[in-house]
C-alpha cells in the first residue's frame, strides 16, 4: 500500500509539473511569436509577391501561426490555412506598390470553394491592368487551381506534371440503410419539393427533383469556369470541353502544351530566369526579391485614417442557436446591433458564406439586419454559399452581390425527429410512464409519430416556410407567389439567381463595398471588420485541445474523416432547419 501511494503521488506531481511547464512554455512561445509578428515588411525595388497555392482557403484569415509548428513537432501533418481577405488585400497592395513588379503563383493544390477561387481570379485580372506580370508554376495543377492560374501571363508546368481538367461531378452520402440496420427511423416534416438536405436520412439515392437541380447548377458552374478559361487562354469553349473529356490528367504532359493549356514545360530551377525575363525594366544584374504571402500581409496599409467607416460583417459557417463554431445567432445579432449603434459606420457590407442552419436563429439575424438597414445601407456579398438560412439572412439587404458560381436560394425548411424504437427493440430496452394530458409526451424519440402529432409538426413547419417566403418577398420587393414559384427548396447558382431576381449583381466583395460606398455617398472611408478577430493567445488556449483532436482523427481516418464529420453533425439538426444539402461533394 505504501508503494502504491508513493507511485500514485509521484504520478500526480509529475502531471502537475508537466502541465505547469507546458503552460509556461506555451505562453513564452506565444509571446515570442506575437512579438515577431509585429514587425512590418518594407518592400524593396524589384519585389515579387509569391503566393503559395497550398492548404485550405477560408473566407477570413485566422491569427494562428503556432498550430503548424506544434503539429509538426507532434509528428502530424501541418495544414496551412489562407484567408481570402488577406489574399485579396495582398493582390491590391501588389497592384498599387511600385516596388512590386509581378506576382508568382506557386504550387497547385489550394483547397477552396469555386466562388472564392473566382474572387481571387477576378482580383488577378484587375491586377494585370497595372501592366505587371503574373507567372504560375506547379508540378501538378488541380482543376480548381488550373482555373485560377489560367489568368496568368505564363502558365508553367513540370515536364512530368499533370493538369487536371475533367469537368465536375457531385456526390452525396446516404445513411438510410445504416439507420435501418440500427433500427432508427428519421421522421421528416418539410416544405419544398427540392429540399434535399433530409434525403441522405430517408433515401438511398437522389430524388428526381434533386438530381434535376444539381444537374442544372453543376452545369452552370462548369460553364462559368470554362468561359473564364477560354477568355484567358484564347481556347474555344467547345475545345476545352473536348479536352476535359480526354481526362487531361492522364494524358502525356506534352499534350497540355500542345493544347495551349500551359505555355512551357520547365523544372522549378528554371522558373527564376523566366520571371526575370518577364519582368519589365529589369537590368541584367538586378535580382528579384520574393515576398512571401505572410510577409506581404505585414506591408503597412497606406490608407489615411478616416472617421467614415464601411463595416464588413462576416457570417461564415452553419447558423446555430448554440455556442460553438460557425454563426452563433445571438453573437451575430449582438455584433449587428453594435455596428448599428456605431455612428462612425456609414454603410455595411454583410459577407455571407453559409449553407444555413437554425430557422429560429436565421429569423433573429434577419430581424437585427432589418433594424440595421433602417439606419444604414446594407449590401450583401455572397461567398461560396448563401443558401437556405444563408439566403434568409441575406434577403433583407438593400442589394445582393453574388459570384456566378455562388450556391444560393434553397428557400425551404424542414424538421427531423428520430424514432429509435427499432434500436430499443434490438437492445431489449422498453419504456413505461404516466402523463397528465393528451400531448404530454409529444415529440418522443422512443416511438413513431401519431397522426395528430405529425399534423401539428407539419403545420408548424408550414408556418415557418410562410414566414421565410414573406421575409424574402419583403426584402426583394416581390409578391409571395413570385417567391414560391422559385422557392420549394430549390438551389440556384448566382448566375441563375440573378435572372430570377434573388440577387442584384454578379461580383465579389470589392463590388459590394463599392455599392455600399455609393449608397452612403462617401468620398473617403476606411474599412472596419466585424466581429473583431480573436488575438492569437486567446484563440490558442481556446482551440488547442480541439485542434489536436481534429488532427489526430484526420490522421487516423484519412479520406473517411468527412464521412465521420457528416455523421457527427447529425446532432446539430435540432428544431426546425433552414439548411441546404451542404454535404454535397463537388469534385
Amino acid at each position: 500500500m505504501k508503494q502504491f501511494l508513493k507511485f500514485t503521488l509521484a504520478t500526480i506531481v509529475g502531471i502537475i509539473v508537466t502541465s505547469i511547464l507546458f503552460v509556461v512554455i506555451s505562453f513564452a512561445i506565444v509571446g515570442l511569436i506575437a512579438g515577431a509578428s509585429d514587425s512590418a515588411t518594407v518592400l524593396k525595388p524589384n519585389s515579387v509577391y509569391e503566393l503559395n497555392l497550398e492548404g485550405n482557403l477560408i473566407d477570413r484569415s485566422q491569427d494562428d501561426p503556432f498550430t503548424g509548428a506544434f503539429t509538426q513537432a507532434m509528428g502530424k501533418t501541418s495544414e496551412t490555412t489562407i484567408g481570402l481577405d488577406d489574399v485579396l488585400s495582398n493582390i491590391d497592395k501588389a497592384k498599387k506598390d511600385d516596388n512590386i513588379v509581378g506576382i508568382y503563383l506557386k504550387g497547385g493544390s489550394l483547397s477552396g470553394g469555386i466562388a472564392s477561387i473566382k474572387e481571387i481570379r477576378n482580383a488577378l485580372v484587375d491586377f494585370k491592368k497595372s501592366g505587371k506580370f503574373i507567372v504560375a508554376y506547379a508540378d501538378n495543377y488541380s482543376q480548381r487551381m488550373y482555373y485560377l492560374v489560367s489568368v496568368a501571363d505564363k502558365v508553367l508546368l513540370n515536364p512530368q506534371g499533370m493538369v487536371e481538367l475533367k469537368g465536375l461531378s457531385a456526390q452525396t452520402m446516404f445513411f438510410k440503410k445504416t439507420l435501418d440496420k440500427l433500427g432508427i427511423e428519421m421522421q421528416i416534416v418539410k416544405v419544398g419539393t427540392f429540399k434535399s438536405a433530409v434525403e441522405p436520412l430517408i433515401m438511398t439515392k437522389m430524388s428526381d427533383a434533386n438530381r434535376l437541380q444539381v444537374t442544372v447548377f453543376m452545369t452552370s458552374i462548369w460553364n462559368s469556369v470554362v468561359k473564364d478559361i477560354s477568355a484567358s487562354r484564347k481556347i474555344p469553349f467547345e475545345k476545352l470541353n473536348m479536352y476535359a473529356d480526354e481526362m487531361m490528367m492522364f494524358q502525356p504532359t506534352e499534350k497540355a502544351k500542345q493544347y495551349s493549356l500551359v505555355d512551357s514545360l520547365v523544372y522549378i530551377d528554371q522558373v527564376d530566369s523566366i520571371l526575370k525575363k518577364t519582368a519589365k525594366n529589369l537590368k541584367k544584374d538586378d535580382k528579384l526579391i520574393f515576398v512571401k504571402h505572410t510577409a506581404m500581409i505585414k506591408v503597412a496599409d497606406t490608407a489615411k485614417y478616416d472617421k467614415n467607416k464601411v463595416a464588413i460583417i462576416y457570417a461564415v459557417g452553419e447558423i446555430t442557436d448554440q455556442e460553438g463554431d460557425g454563426i452563433v445567432a445571438k453573437n451575430l445579432v449582438k455584433t449587428i446591433n453594435d455596428v448599428a449603434k456605431n455612428e462612425q459606420v456609414k454603410a455595411v457590407v454583410f459577407r455571407i458564406s453559409s449553407p444555413g442552419g437554425s430557422a429560429y436563429g436565421s429569423e433573429q439575424i434577419c430581424h437585427a439586419l432589418t433594424m440595421l438597414k433602417a439606419k444604414k445601407p446594407v449590401i450583401v456579398s455572397m461567398g461560396d454559399y448563401a443558401a437556405s438560412g444563408g439566403y434568409y439572412i441575406a434577403c433583407m439587404a438593400d442589394k445582393i452581390v453574388a459570384q456566378p458560381n455562388t450556391i444560393t436560394g434553397s428557400i425551404g425548411i424542414f424538421g427531423v425527429i428520430p424514432n429509435i424504437s427499432g434500436l430499443n427493440e434490438k437492445l431489449g430496452i422498453t419504456y413505461d410512464g404516466v402523463k397528465t394530458n393528451k400531448m404530454s409526451d409529444f415529440i418522443s424519440v422512443t416511438r413513431p409519430f401519431k397522426p395528430e402529432e405529425r399534423a401539428l409538426m407539419q403545420n408548424y413547419v408550414n408556418r415557418g416556410y410562410e414566414l421565410f417566403v414573406k421575409r424574402c418577398a419583403e426584402g426583394r420587393k416581390m409578391k409571395t407567389d413570385q417567391i414560391k414559384a422559385i422557392a420549394e427548396g430549390r438551389v440556384w447558382t448566382g448566375e441563375d439567381a440573378l435572372k430570377i431576381g434573388l440577387v442584384d449583381k454578379i461580383g465579389g466583395l470589392d463590388d459590394a463595398i463599392k455599392m455600399a460606398v455609393a449608397k452612403a455617398k462617401l468620398t473617403t472611408y476606411n474599412i472596419s471588420e466585424y466581429p473583431e478577430k480573436e488575438d492569437f493567445a486567446t484563440k490558442f488556449m481556446k482551440n488547442f485541445s480541439k485542434d489536436i483532436e481534429t488532427r489526430l482523427l484526420k490522421s487516423q481516418l484519412g479520406e473517411q474523416y468527412n464521412a465521420f464529420q457528416q455523421i457527427k453533425n447529425l446532432d446539430k439538426i435540432n428544431g426546425i432547419q433552414a439548411r441546404m444539402s451542404y454535404d454535397l461533394i463537388i469534385q
